[in-house]
């Protein structure tokens, strides 16, 4: 099985699917590799414009999707060779994507000629850009799939529960003038923008008590200051991006309205979410928790190990809000994610695609 699932896999990896720059093509490539590997589905294949494409391929009638993106991070100089070139080291698999998350993708293609029986695969590219039209455009058909399983890093443990995600931009407005004016600290924008941020930081420090299914507290981050002009011109404008990690119990509304006023009256020109995912499980306190038992359930069915829930934001809880039950299941540990000769190991990647030849093929439990 390696041998196949590694064929496979440096196939994949040569595809150039870097995101950005998101300049994945519809005709051709990866796709028509994957359609080619996929003898007997019916494959649907769609272009949601800049970049972003999807491939539906199902056999059968099923009610579980198994979803897996192709697109990677952009690669670095860091790299200590071709990023889209398999190497197999040791115990390694090396190589763009290898592990985020291309190796789940091999590893479908390996079940699916390897059984007979119902089976959908949805393939994306946009989950690295923070663009989930590929998944929208799916939630958005008359599907009929009541159950989705998303191939992230997970060491081959299904994840029932995972943060939000929230990314803002933040535009402050001060008044431009000689630094040495009495003004200067109460008219420079970036002062505003501060203060903002020591009072933004208090309320995640407010919130460290809280906790869901193994998680704790706010994870917050402020990525981005700009503005001024220099150091003896008081700054007319500033502007801030942060982020933050919503619990599946935290109202992500409520927080925004909460950093939003943290902000001194009248220095707040912009305040714009640019990006949200929700938690998984989607929904209020109560709903999140049955759905997180929901979630549960169908693991252990399955036969897969439950681990413990992860900070990182997955496309599982797009599946979770829409109605579906959703987990996280993939190969790999997200710590090789996003690395520099980012690898997969090659035991994971056999253990992920006998469980899925296994479920495909009917079985429980191993």
């Amino acid at each position: 099985m390696r041998d196949e699932i590694l064929k496979h896999l440096e196939a994949l990896v040569g595809f150039d699917t870097r995101n950005p720059p998101r300049a994945i093509v519809p005709a051709g490539g990866i796709f028509g590799y994957l359609r080619a590997q996929l003898p007997g589905f019916d494959c649907t294949l769609t272009d949601h414009g800049d970049g972003a494409v999807s491939l539906l391929a199902v056999r059968g009638r099923p009610t579980r999707l198994f979803n897996v993106h192709l697109d990677t991070v952009p690669s670095s100089e860091a790299w200590t060779a071709d990023p889209l070139r398999l190497r197999v080291a040791g115990d390694r698999a090396i190589g763009l994507g290898a592990c985020d998350i291309k190796g789940a993708a091999a590893g479908l293609i390996v079940a699916a000629r390897r059984t007979r029986g119902d089976a959908a695969f949805l393939f994306t590219t946009d989950e690295e850009a923070n663009d989930a039209r590929c998944i929208a455009g799916f939630l958005a058909s008359e599907h009929g799939f009541r159950e989705a399983i998303v191939a992230e890093p997970t060491r081959c443990e299904a994840v029932l529960a995972h943060r939000g995600i929230s990314s803002v931009l933040l535009k402050f407005r001060g008044a431009a003038g000689h630094a040495s004016g009495a003004n200067a600290i109460h008219s420079n924008a970036l002062h505003h923008a501060m203060r903002w941020g020591a009072k933004a930081l208090d309320v995640v420090e407010g919130e460290a008590h809280r906790r869901f299914g193994g998680l704790t507290g706010l994870r917050f981050n402020i990525g981005k200051v700009e503005g001024g002009i220099k150091a003896n011109v008081i700054a007319p404008s500033a502007e801030v991006r942060f982020g933050f990690r919503p619990l599946p119990s935290h109202g992500i509304d409520d927080l925004h309205a909460r950093f939003g006023a943290c902000a001194a009256p009248g220095t707040l020109e912009r305040y714009q979410e640019t990006f949200r995912g929700p938690s998984l499980p989607a929904g209020d306190v109560a709903d999140a928790e049955n759905r997180r038992l929901a979630a549960r359930d169908l693991a252990d069915d399955l036969g897969l190990p439950i681990g413990n829930a992860v900070d990182f934001w997955t496309e599982a809880s797009l599946f979770s809000a829409a109605g579906m039950t959703a987990i996280v299941y993939g190969p790999g540990d997200i710590a090789q994610a996003h690395t520099a000769d980012e690898w997969v190991a090659l035991e994971d990647l056999e253990r992920y695609t006998a469980s899925i030849v296994r479920i495909l093929s009917g079985g429980q439990a191993a």
